[in-house]
């Protein structure tokens, strides 16, 4: 390991791979640990060797000899081996965090002083009246650690913290270390491959880890950092917000477009199941605070407000409050929170004495609040009794605003199918908002699709009136063409649910270019709409619409279909002011660059002028979600950098970087787009270029992968064309043939636009020069041209001509090959390094280090594809042979940090 990584870091590493290597000889025998040596020796020299094609011989040559069980147990080692790693970078990045302090360039403190020297206090007040940070779980199946493996990890990075303890005695050291070797070896003996597909509930639940592990804890630590910013005295006075920025949706249970088994009896047991787990956290929360509230009655007299709170609960709990008053006769704070506790239990079984929503039980807290700040104890009254006062303001009874998302195109087969015209907006506008009563639909002759499309809208009014309306009330329109296809949910919802209300937020999604250029051209003729038009009105006005990363890029490329996108947001954000709404852009963002990822924080602020207004709304899903929640502190600084963002992503200074650079650059970045744009379909429109992508990487062993409920393509039927695959296992096939194709691809042609001739010395360019000063003054170039740089340091081509080689030599290959070198080239030639990254040293460190390590697995994949394509194995083999790529892939996905 080089010397320039940090001693701890080296430690933990030392201490995690130490044992690891002990379980192996301890449990498989050391001829397993030589053969793991053995290849990564082999690996490591031919990185040493510049991965020249033939100094991959020999690892290639050790891995092809390996039969496919031996062959699994090699690369079950080089997993295990990865997420401990990961685990000691994560320990590492925490220390970073505690070095820098908490008043970094991107914490919120820093945000909320940047933006008040900014804005007059009337704009400052109102900014943060309306600051709203929103994360959106999503089951996508990009999450290829079994929940086992996660958990395991877990407990593994407690032991850690714990021997970090300089005090420990020797006999707690010697059984911490005792447990440290028990818990990898049951990470070692924990299969890394499900047996079954899980089903949508299985993903809730799995979800629901990251609640119960982080999420639901670390909310009210992020409230206390903002409430320290805006004011002196944090937790000695009233907050000094009246309702927190956070609050979260999911589409975990709720997300069935093109996933069949998500129903509305799904929808209806997501809710059901968040709600229990909120609840217990509410309740496992009120009584541990309560314990803290032990003040005497003679030093804190309970106000009129709280006697009458305990004499309203003597009445509904006689018992408890008869046992409460034996045992803790002069401490009514102290029984009145745990009376609160006693019906939030009530709440969750059904009993009497229950909540009738999550307004009584904020009620209580303030009145206990209010009666310790009248006896002078405000310490108590704002202090971790103000945690439990934001946990309930931020996730209500309901944890998570379960969010139902469905193709356009199944709401018209369904209104068709009910007798209706699905591309008559007027119509529809009417039947959606008229005032005349509509009769419920004779269902006796309707398909099956259509029933199960209104028993959604059924399914979304027993949640709201069981856990209230935020509980599930958007309704996201994949493919948004028309104002009809807004307009059909709308209608549906009053076909539906023709004797009550349902109450609806329909979020059109723009996903191809096409949409997103015409998008405002749709949102005109919407609002023109009369019924429509009312309806915003009655909502204040108030609109969302979601912008689609993946399948933009998937459509047009990466570089183009960034440059659409942050148009797109600039015609929105100005739509909107025009018209008096108040919009919200939702970022449909996945893991990787070809999906919209990289650094949130610096994407916001990368965003187009005035498309932010205190307001951020963002997929999380997969491996990024269990990266961003499965560490307190980690999530804790996620949070902040989201929240920081929101803020200084709003201010003057912010629109006038953005604008500016635009009006200077367009024309430049329309030209790129144009090129890259160009070659990028030239590529994935040639006849034979899904013949190849289907050979080259591992897409059909993704398929039969079971990470997730949803189905890896549209339809049943072989892709045919790029536009059959789903944007998630696209880029997961293409990362982990570490060609990484859609996070690069297109970059190249599109910056050679600018550049000028291919044939010009790089860097001496009036071309380069303009690139470079587009770099310098504009924030979204140049946090693109960062995420392009993790995409070319991921991807390696000497491993990628290896995956290449098990299809028919190809010029498609050939152009695979030259665009990367045309986008390395020049990416380089415009960041001014040697490498990728060659400006975020820890980050190049980490992949350098990991790259042998990934190789390895890697070249166990070739190895195993090459034989599953050849088609010769027999049922048993080919049994075996399967099982060591799903490993493979697993293994992959770990080291790289990223699926799709």
């Amino acid at each position: 390991m080089p010397t320039d990584v940090p001693a701890a870091f080296r430690r933990d590493v030392r201490l995690l791979s130490t044992a690891l290597g002990r379980v192996l000889e301890e449990t498989e025998g050391p001829a397993l640990l030589g053969d793991v040596e053995r290849l990564r020796h082999a690996t490591i020299a031919a990185r040493r060797a510049n991965a020249a094609p033939a100094a991959l011989d020999a690892p290639v040559t050790i891995a092809g000899a390996f039969e496919p069980q031996r062959a699994e147990q090699v690369a079950r080692a080089f997993t295990c081996y990865f997420q401990l790693v990961n685990l000691a970078e994560e320990r590492q990045r925490i220390r970073s965090l505690r070095e820098r302090g908490p008043d970094v360039a991107d914490s919120v403190a820093a945000g909320v002083r940047e933006t008040r020297a900014q804005l007059d206090p009337a704009a400052f007040d109102d900014l943060m009246a309306g600051l709203r940070v929103t994360p959106v779980l999503t089951a996508h199946p990009t999450e290829a650690r079994r929940r086992a493996t996660l958990e395991t990890l877990w407990r593994i990075s407690a032991l850690l913290d714990a021997l970090d303890d300089p005090h420990l005695l020797p006999g707690e050291r010697d059984d911490d270390d005792r447990r440290l070797l028990e818990e990898i070896e049951s990470l070692w003996r924990t299969d890394p491959v499900r047996r079954h597909r899980p089903e949508p509930l299985d993903e809730v639940r799995a979800a629901m880890a990251l609640f119960d592990q982080t999420i639901f804890r670390v909310a009210p630590l992020v409230c206390r950092s903002l409430d320290r910013s805006l004011a002196p005295g944090s937790g000695e006075r009233p907050a000094a917000f009246a309702d927190p920025p956070l609050r979260w949706s999911s589409w975990i249970g709720g997300d069935r477009d093109g996933n069949p088994y998500v129903t509305s009896a799904t929808t209806t047991a997501a809710a059901a199941i968040a709600s229990e787990h909120l609840l217990l956290g509410l309740e496992a929360a009120a009584r541990r605070i309560s314990r803290s509230l032990a003040v005497s009655d003679r030093d804190a007299p309970p106000s009129e407000g709280l006697k009458a709170c305990l004499r309203r609960d003597e009445e509904v709990f006689p018992r408890i409050a008869a046992r409460l008053a034996r045992t803790l006769p002069d401490a009514p704070h102290r029984r009145a929170l745990v009376m609160s506790a006693e019906r939030l239990a009530a709440t969750r079984t059904g009993g009497a004495g229950a909540f009738p929503g999550p307004a009584a039980f904020l009620d209580d807290l303030r009145t206990i609040q209010g009666s310790l700040a009248a006896a002078g104890l405000q310490r108590l009254a704002y202090g971790e009794l103000q945690h439990l006062v934001w946990q309930a303001q931020i996730f209500g009874f309901h944890l998570v605003s379960l969010e139902v998302r469905q193709h356009a195109d199944l709401h018209a087969d369904a209104l068709r199918d009910l007798g209706h015209d699905p591309t008559d907006a007027g119509a529809l506008d009417r039947l959606a908002f008229g005032s005349a009563h509509r009769s419920e639909p004779d269902v006796g002759g309707i398909s099956a699709a259509t029933r199960e499309v209104l028993q959604t809208f059924g399914a979304m009014r027993d949640i709201q009136a069981t856990f209230g309306p935020e509980a599930a009330g958007r309704y996201v329109v994949s493919f948004t063409r028309s104002p009809a296809d807004v307009l059909a949910v709308y209608a549906l919802g009053r076909l539906a649910v023709p004797e009550g209300h349902v109450a609806l937020d329909v979020v059109p999604l723009l996903e191809s270019r096409q949409d997103l250029d015409r998008g405002t051209a749709m949102l005109d003729r919407l609002i023109a709409l009369p019924g429509f038009a009312a309806h915003l009105e009655a909502r204040g006005r108030r609109m969302e619409v979601m912008l689609g990363y993946s399948d933009s890029a998937k459509e047009i490329g990466v570089l183009a279909a960034n440059i659409t996108l942050f148009r797109a947001q600039g015609d929105l954000a100005a739509w909107a002011a025009r018209n008096d709404v108040s919009l919200t852009l939702f970022h449909g963002r996945g893991g990787a660059l070809g999906r919209g990822g990289g650094p949130t924080n610096r994407a916001i602020l990368g965003q187009a002028p005035g498309s932010v207004a205190g307001r951020v709304k963002v997929t999380e899903q997969g491996e990024v979600a269990f990266a961003r929640y499965g560490n307190m502190r980690i999530a804790q600084r996620h949070l902040e950098q989201l929240t920081n963002a929101a803020l200084v992503a709003s201010t003057p200074a912010h629109d006038r970087a953005a604008t500016e650079p635009w009006e200077r650059f367009g024309d430049d970045a329309h030209r790129m787009a144009q090129a890259s744009e160009q070659a990028y379909r030239d590529l994935v429109e040639h006849p034979g270029f899904v013949d190849l992508f289907l050979r080259i990487t591992p897409i059909e062993e993704i398929g039969a992968l079971t990470l997730g409920s949803r189905p890896a393509r549209r339809g049943a039927e072989a892709a045919r064309s790029a536009e059959d695959l789903r944007a998630i296992p696209w880029v997961f096939a293409w990362g982990q043939s570490r060609i990484n194709l859609p996070g690069w691809f297109g970059v190249g042609s599109g910056l050679a636009a600018v550049a000028g001739p291919r044939g010009a010395a790089v860097g001496t360019t009036a071309g380069i020069k303009r690139l470079r000063a587009m770099r310098e003054w504009w924030p979204f170039f140049a946090s693109f041209l960062e995420n392009v740089e993790l995409s070319l340091a991921k991807a390696d081509m000497a491993i990628g001509e290896r995956y290449a080689a098990l299809a028919p030599p190809s010029p498609l290959w050939e152009r695979i090959a030259a665009e990367f070198e045309l986008t390395r080239s020049l990416t380089l030639a415009v960041t001014g390094g040697q490498t990728p990254l060659a400006d975020r040293p820890a980050l190049r460190r980490a992949i350098d280090l990991r790259n042998p390590y990934v190789d390895a697995l890697s070249l166990l994949q070739v190895r195993c594809l090459t034989e599953l394509r050849g088609g010769a194995a027999g049922p048993a083999r080919r049994a075996e042979l399967e099982r060591l790529a799903a490993i493979t892939i697993s293994g992959v996905a770990a080291g790289l940090q990223n699926t799709g």
